[in-house]
């Protein structure tokens, strides 16, 4: 059996995965409006380690949740992985929300749930224009065996 993404990313190459996340965070929150940049830069001054802490917690479930779509590309490898998942970015988007949409559903702070649900659509449309970086950021990180 082959090492999963978890395996892979989230052990040793872990600190440079989370700061290749943050600063994907970081480039794609720079082309949004000014009530999301705004809100973003609150975010970071109020908590300096805020947007690495919740990457680092958040990143073995995001992994998993790429899992399927990893191990169905390396069964044929039709194309790099990169555009394998941009391919099926509304799935992966999905995938990928379906993480924070659990933590929303169990956090006590029902001001967060509820922006997190007034936000949750954007989010998902943030998250598909992400894929095509986030994909090739997965892939600079994987082994070359892989």
């Amino acid at each position: 059996m082959s090492p999963t993404l978890v395996d892979q990313l989230g052990k040793e190459r872990r600190p440079a995965v989370i700061d290749d996340c943050v600063n994907l965070i970081d480039a794609q929150v720079k082309q949004k409006g000014f009530v999301m940049k705004s809100a973003y830069a609150t975010i970071k001054t109020i908590k300096k380690k805020f947007v690495p802490e919740v990457v680092d917690a958040l990143l073995d479930d995001w992994l998993g949740k790429i899992q399927p779509h990893y191990d169905k590309w390396v069964a044929t490898k039709p194309s790099t992985f990169s555009d394998y998942l941009v391919a099926r970015s509304d799935d992966v988007a999905e995938d990928l929300l379906s993480v924070t949409d659990a933590r929303a559903e169990k956090t006590s702070h029902s001001t967060a749930k509820k922006m997190y649900g007034r936000m949750r659509d954007g989010a998902k449309r943030n998250v598909v224009e992400a894929i095509p970086e986030l994909a090739k950021m997965i892939e600079k990180h994987l082994p070359p065996a892989a």
